[in-house]
């Protein structure tokens, strides 16, 4: 059987000298490797566990249930938020009622470069939104999650570029491996035919797609939510307001 790796999580209700060193001898003797551990918020742990029977791992689930300093939180095949919050020390807000909604503040930035490069390691096709207001750090973002994940960048349209809206792409800019950077304001409210043909050809690739200002694209285009696998909210403060009103007015003159 092949190496699988999984992610352990569990509280800490009494934190008495050598209980981390019991709780690695443990593992240890069921040959369990420990890939990473860190704090994960207050008195809970984080660890990337590894080894190659499944089996082991029910084991390790039901003696932890009798160790009474310490409640198993989790014990699960990792999932991407889990591998962060193993890096970080802490887990990435969620929407509460829409699960494909994360939440960064400024501060968190490293965060966020590191969610979207392990995202866009990924093949295939996707969608990702990132709302945020200008200069919060969008664009910078995407570009360091792209060096993050070894792709190239491709600006479909843009504001940084001084409202940069492409007609054509050259042929190796065209490929599945790139990350497609879309400015959902100009694609729609500042667009010709030749950038609406060109931005269909892209949506439809099966490659990484990132629309700045996702709201604007959905209510300009006939694309909807559900075909977003990531929506990304980046704000200065945690009570930041995202509004368009104040940044789109300008463009309905061009």
């Amino acid at each position: 059987m092949e190496f699988k790796q999984w992610y352990m999580e569990y509280k800490i209700h009494k934190n008495r000298p050598g209980l981390l060193g019991d709780i690695a001898s443990l593992l240890g003797m069921l040959e369990v490797n420990i890939l990473t551990i860190n704090g994960v918020e207050n008195r809970t742990r984080g660890m990337l566990l590894q080894t190659n029977d499944d089996e082991k791992i029910e084991i390790l689930g039901r003696m932890l249930q009798k160790v009474d300093n310490i409640t198993v939180l989790k014990l699960r095949e990792p999932r991407l938020v889990d591998i962060l919050a193993v890096r970080h020390g802490r887990y990435i807000e969620r929407d509460s009622d829409d699960r494909k909604t994360f939440r960064f503040t400024r501060d968190e930035l490293g965060m966020l470069v590191d969610f979207l490069g392990e995202v866009f390691k990924r093949e295939g096709n996707q969608i990702i939104g990132l709302r945020g207001m200008p200069r919060v750090g969008k664009t910078e973002s995407i570009i360091a999650g792209s060096v993050c994940s070894n792709k190239r960048w491709t600006f479909v349209s843009s504001t940084l570029l001084r409202q940069t809206v492409r007609s054509q792409l050259s042929e190796e800019e065209m490929t599945p491996n790139n990350i497609f950077i879309i400015d959902g304001i100009v694609s729609t409210i500042r667009s010709n035919e030749k950038h609406h043909a060109l931005l269909q050809e892209i949506m439809a690739m099966p490659s990484t797609k990132v629309i700045e200002h996702p709201d604007i694209f959905v209510k300009e285009s006939a694309f909807e939510y559900s075909d977003f696998d990531y929506i990304i909210e980046l704000r200065n403060t945690p009570d930041e307001e995202i509004s368009y009103e104040k940044f789109t007015m300008g463009y309905d003159d061009f």
